[in-house]
């Protein structure tokens, strides 16, 4: 494995979003003195926290996959995610519901999701999900430590033993057709390929391999954090500062200030420069290539992931039939990706993820209470609406949603709406994200592995790479494991253990995320 050579005793790392949070937290252990430099006032990055009236609410992701990777994290400076943040294993992990009227609870219990599955599709279906669930988790095994869970410097690196395993297993074929080997009804193949929309690739083009995503979704088990994801990244801020992160928060990066092939400084915006040995960063890729003054050259343009319209809606009631994450289908299957990926259309029979945080914790919302985060998956501005259109488009979007949720059973949602927070791809491209889209470069083949945008940058030897657009990809888990990577270019590996006795930080612990006192939609 490259790394980074010469002096690596003082980094900056510039973001503190989760993977950058990650790799500091890696860093430290590995005895480097770190400074972490966030444009925002806290931490999170994609996982912030917006008051809304009296309710918090997370800005980012709400489904909480493979904890012992943030658990990681912690214990290389020799704390625990537990000491920080409280999880509530969520069963069911789902409730998906049908456009027929039928719904099954997603279960990561092998015994309780296959009784569900007898229930909802009869004794054939249950028997396909226990072969499905045995080669979920040999696929897991085969590609975690090998594919994933790596830092590539060559395609090369993929001619190994497991990569027969992986071929061996079908994982070079198509996700949908693999799945349908197991499972013959068509909304089970649902509830374990959608996950591919994740990684921005249809299921009928996405390669069987993804189907790890489902692994960690329907096997591994999904949590939530209690006060809300955004509980992760403020526990992780606050194990880095215990352990010497120097933080400055409303700093930003403007200037690498370089010379002989490494950046000697980083600059803000306020003017003080901060000497360093390397730089890690953590902000898109555009800014990032930005900073270091080129963009890698690569045969064609990179594809990002469709983009997602966001109603935060606080209100005065809830509905039985929600769990804490239900996934509502529509009708329509295949010409959804296709008017996601290719049409540039906005679904034209949604199929939506309606999380409730307050089912685990009822303080993210004013007594009797509840918060409802509605997801709609809807093109990038790449292939469909322009960033401008969505100014006009989208606050009838917004009622077409929410005569939908109606339609589908949730009663008067409308006027049981007390606050609310609209965010569409015009807000995700004010906030930098390319494409419109917060779920950044889409996980194609050409776009995997070592064909990803890689963690190095060529021509400056101390600057790595950290986040959802590089190595290993998108989604909680992953960037999680990108911190990690980044820190191991710098440090030639990571370890966890305890930490030797380091100067005081020079912040105080993030007691909570600085927060907006009202918040109202940007467009």
């Amino acid at each position: 494995m490259r790394t980074v050579p010469g002096p690596t005793d003082h980094v900056v790392v510039v973001g503190a979003g989760l993977s950058g949070l990650a790799c500091a937290l890696h860093l430290l252990g590995a005895g480097r003195r770190v400074t972490v430099v966030e444009r925002d006032g806290g931490p999170g990055g994609r996982a912030g926290r917006v008051r809304l009236g009296g309710y918090e609410v997370d800005t980012g992701p709400t489904v909480l996959t493979m904890p012992h990777l943030a658990d990681e994290a912690f214990a290389a400076v020799g704390d625990s995610l537990a000491g920080h943040v409280e999880l509530v294993a969520l069963h069911p992990a789902y409730r998906a519901c049908f456009a027929d009227g039928t719904s099954l609870d997603v279960h990561t219990d092998g015994e309780a999701m296959e009784e569900e599955v007898r229930r909802f599709a009869g004794p054939s279906e249950a028997a396909g999900y226990r072969g499905l669930r045995e080669w979920l988790e040999r696929l897991y095994r085969v590609q975690m430590r090998r594919f994933i869970d790596t830092n590539f410097d060559s395609p090369f690196q993929l001619l190994h033993p497991d990569l027969a395993r992986l071929a061996a297993l079908g994982g070079f074929g198509r996700l949908d057709r693999r799945i349908g080997r197991f499972l013959s009804d068509a909304r089970l193949r649902r509830v374990f390929s959608f996950q591919s929309l994740y990684a921005g690739v249809a299921p009928a083009k996405a390669l069987a391999a993804y189907a790890v995503i489902a692994y960690m979704d329907t096997v591994a088990g999904v949590w939530f954090p209690k006060g809300g994801m955004h509980a992760l990244p403020r526990g992780m801020a606050n194990a880095a500062a215990d352990a010497g992160a120097d933080f400055r928060w409303s700093a930003e990066a403007t200037e690498l200030e370089r010379s002989a092939g490494r950046v000697r400084a980083v600059r803000l915006a306020s003017g003080e420069r901060i000497a360093c040995d390397a730089v890690v960063l953590t902000c898109e890729l555009p800014t990032a290539h930005g900073l270091v003054g080129r963009a890698p050259r690569r045969p064609v343009r990179l594809r990002h992931s469709p983009s997602a319209v966001v109603l935060h809606a606080g209100t005065d009631r809830t509905w039985p039939g929600l769990a804490h994450h239900t996934l509502s289908f529509g009708g329509a299957w295949e010409r959804t990706f296709e008017e996601l990926t290719r049409s540039g259309q906005l679904m034209s029979d949604p199929s939506l993820l309606i999380t409730r945080p307050t089912a685990h914790d009822p303080s993210l919302a004013p007594q009797g209470r509840h918060l409802h985060y509605v997801l709609a998956p809807c093109p990038n501005t790449d292939v469909g609406p322009s960033p401008a259109a969505w100014r006009d488009l989208g606050p009838r979007y917004r009622d077409h949603l929410v005569a939908e949720l109606e339609r589908r059973g949730l009663n008067g949602f409308a006027d049981s709406i007390q606050e609310e927070l609209l965010v569409t791809p015009l807000d995700w491209a004010a906030q930098g994200h390319t494409a419109g889209s917060p779920f950044s470069v889409s996980h194609t083949f050409a776009q995997t592995g070592p064909f990803r945008p890689r963690n190095l940058v060529r021509g400056l030897e101390n600057v790595v790479l950290s986040g959802c657009g590089t190595t290993p990809g998108v989604g909680v888990p992953t960037v999680l494991l990108s911190g990690k990577l980044a820190a191991a270019r710098v440090t030639g590996g990571v370890r966890s253990g305890p930490l030797r006795t380091r100067p005081a930080p020079r912040v105080t612990r993030v007691a909570a995320a600085p927060t907006e006192e009202d918040a109202h939609d940007p467009s």
